[in-house]
């Protein structure tokens, strides 16, 4: 059995990425690994962020968000985590696109395990994976454990 000393994770505050998160939580605190936790955020003007989040329905509103939302949301993942047993846990945050943040901080923290969600596809659907998990699958510098959230 391959052993894995460090394990990303990206969360973007779905549910499906709740469930990767819950898996890798599970994974680094059996194996005694570190754990690190990335989300990715794009720029957004100030003026444009409150118009759409007035707009939006509240819980999506998460969603509508500058770095802030993205750090509170990997604060409470890390929370989670150390609230697990996890001793070791890092978080980033990374302006652009999820799949391409996962797999740099990937590579630049030697990690040997990335956990994404599978996105939640159904019906005909069901046989291609998210963009992002995709993308991961295909690139990863790393093993990659899809984990199955629907």
């Amino acid at each position: 059995m391959a052993s894995f000393s460090a394990i990303l994770v990206g969360t973007d505050g779905s549910e499906t990425a709740s469930a990767a998160v819950g898996h890798a939580v599970t994974l680094a605190h059996e194996l005694g690994a570190r754990l690190v936790i990335v989300s990715a955020f794009e720029p957004v003007a100030r003026e444009r962020l409150r118009a759409e989040a007035l707009e939006a329905p509240t819980d999506v509103q998460w969603m509508i968000g500058a770095r802030e939302d993205v750090l509170a949301l990997l604060e409470s993942a890390a929370e989670r985590a150390t609230a697990a047993g996890v001793t070791e846990v890092a978080t980033f945050a990374r302006q652009g696109d999820a799949a391409d943040a996962i797999i740099d901080v990937a590579e630049e923290q030697g990690c040997d395990l990335i956990v994404v969600g599978n996105r939640g596809m159904a019906g005909a659907r069901r046989f291609l994976l998210g963009s992002v998990p995709n993308k991961v699958s295909h690139h990863a510098p790393c093993s990659v454990l899809i984990v199955r959230t629907s």
